[in-house]
């Protein structure tokens, strides 16, 4: 008789059976990460950060299904590189997308929510309101009292919440006076001294005295007065009325305008439509720096990959005669710009280039008895830029050249030199065309590259020498990347302005994508002509 087998343990499919233990650990880690998330949420959505919130909302609740669901399995191993992808590349692309349609920016960095309650904090002394010297008491329990002293020579004690009630020193409960009448000591206060008063931010905000009668705020470190709310907000209008004058200031794209133009601050962030975009191709403070931003931003990368791919191509050309004398060595110096980090050579073409005292300069004066000025002339910075790029880029080109001019078959130059074609012709009919078919697509690339080519532009003169009269911080060699991050990053001009620079940053974004797409469409007719060749 056949002895049956015994029954291998089943496994689900892909999968061991998972310990105890291993399930525990899993669902207590969980925990302890939707605790956190949801904790991270609260603060961010009570500090007005709503899109932060819901991306860590839709992180943790993928978390929770990859962790939980067993049809999730193979996922747990991507489970983290998928919540970084979402967090640090999706929401940004996102992120930037909602601020080019808000006015989000210097002055417009608050919610409405945060906004307004700054707006009704601001106060005004109206017309026969009382001012007084103060002088400042606090208890163990950090609360505040004020002695006040009128201009008539009144004095008065004055505590949050309380009846300001006129007192004089010896009075029950009130030390005796110092040379200038103010007590010594408060029962259950310690008397401050003005500088350390005037350290608690806080200080300025309490009201003494009963609402709606009597009340007392400082106003600076000499006086306190009888302030009242300068503004009130109608949230049934949306607008906000001065109490001084009776003035109406009405919402207009996130800040609070008058029909005269007088404006309140701080403004707040609010959806301004497609005006960044309309600003950005047709406004005319922004529109004279910004043409030669552009047009500059075409040449810059046009002429840098057409200089450093002839000078790359030409001494690739010589080095591959094979009579070339010391070709190795003059080869491996040639690649030492490729070799020395980017940042490195741009600090020191910046200090060899430096007008005043730099080494370039000073053998043109001894030689010619002149140099140019290449930081504060627009021309010659732009020569200095290209001159830079073309120290950078040429090992690169030389080395891609090399390696396409070694793949071009030797008998077709043999054939060419039999039909009795001139090295001009071989070059324009053979070489050119045949390199281009393996080159090409790297020369788009560098294009691409170089158009967006912030750090060689911001590292070596910042954009500069600026743009006179400009409404916004520009140089004359700004291209839009460097002029999206002065708009965004530095307080200059107007101020910083990230819708603005959301607006351009898209703007740059199709214009690469067209040039990548380009680059495609190109290189496919390039592939087809060669099979003719």
């Amino acid at each position: 008789m056949s002895q049956a087998l015994p029954e291998k343990p089943k496994k689900r499919s892909g999968m061991t059976e998972e310990s105890f233990l291993s399930r525990l650990m899993r669902i207590i880690l969980l925990i302890v990460f939707d605790a956190g998330a949801v904790w991270f949420i609260q603060n961010a959505l009570s500090k007005g950060f709503d899109q932060l919130a819901i991306v860590i909302g839709v992180i943790a609740v993928m978390f929770n299904l990859i962790f939980l669901l067993p049809q999730a399995y193979p996922l747990r191993w991507m489970a983290f590189g998928l919540g970084f992808l979402i967090l640090f590349t999706i929401y940004p692309i996102i992120f930037t997308v909602y601020v080019a349609f808000t006015n989000y920016g210097d002055g417009h960095l608050l919610t409405k929510e945060q906004a307004i309650p700054l707006i009704e904090k601001q106060v005004y002394l109206p017309e026969g309101g009382r001012s007084y010297s103060w002088t400042a008491y606090r208890n163990e329990a950090g609360e505040y009292a004020l002695w006040l002293i009128s201009p008539e020579g009144e004095t008065f004690l004055a505590k949050p919440g309380e009846e300001i009630l006129p007192a004089k020193p010896g009075d029950p409960g009130i030390g005796e006076a110092d040379s200038k009448g103010i007590p010594l000591s408060i029962e259950g206060y310690q008397r401050l001294n003005t500088l350390l008063a005037a350290a608690d931010k806080n200080l300025p905000n309490i009201k003494f005295g009963l609402e709606g009668d009597q009340v007392i705020q400082i106003r600076n470190p000499s006086e306190a007065a009888e302030l009242q709310s300068r503004f009130k907000y109608d949230e049934a209008t949306d607008t906000v009325v001065d109490q001084s004058n009776g003035e109406i200031y009405y919402n207009v794209d996130g800040t609070f305008t008058s029909r005269t133009g007088k404006t309140i601050s701080p403004g707040f962030r609010t959806v301004v439509g497609l005006k960044n975009f309309r600003d950005f191709l047709t406004s005319p403070a922004l529109r004279g720096p910004l043409v030669q931003i552009v047009t500059w931003n075409f040449i810059f990368p046009t002429v840098s990959v057409v200089s450093t791919f002839a000078l790359g191509l030409a001494i690739a050309i010589m080095f591959n005669d094979p009579d070339f004398p010391f070709k190795k060595l003059i080869r491996s110096l040639l690649i030492i710009p490729y070799t020395i980090p980017g940042l490195i050579s741009i600090i020191i073409w910046r200090g060899l280039l430096n007008s005043e005292f730099g080494i370039v300069n000073k053998i043109l004066n001894d030689l010619i008895g002149t140099a140019p000025r290449w930081t504060t002339e627009p021309f010659w910075a732009q020569v200095a830029i290209l001159l830079v790029n073309l120290w950078l880029g040429y090992p690169y080109m030389m080395l891609v050249s090399s390696g396409a001019l070694q793949s071009i078959p030797s008998d077709i130059y043999e054939a060419a030199m039999i039909d009795g074609a001139t090295p001009w012709q071989r070059f324009r009919r053979i070489t050119l065309p045949l390199l281009l078919i393996a080159v090409g697509p790297l020369l788009i690339a560098s294009y691409v590259f170089n158009f967006n080519n912030f750090n060689l532009i911001y590292l070596f003169i910042a954009g500069g020498p600026p743009i006179p009269n400009a409404a916004t911080q520009a140089g004359y060699t700004d291209i839009l990347i460097s002029y999206v991050y002065k708009l965004a990053f530095e307080s200059g001009g107007r101020g910083v302005q990230y819708g603005l620079a959301s607006a351009i940053s898209i703007v740059v974004f199709f214009i690469v994508g067209a040039i990548t797409l380009f680059q495609y469409r190109f290189t496919n007719m390039w592939e087809e002509a060669s099979e003719n060749v």
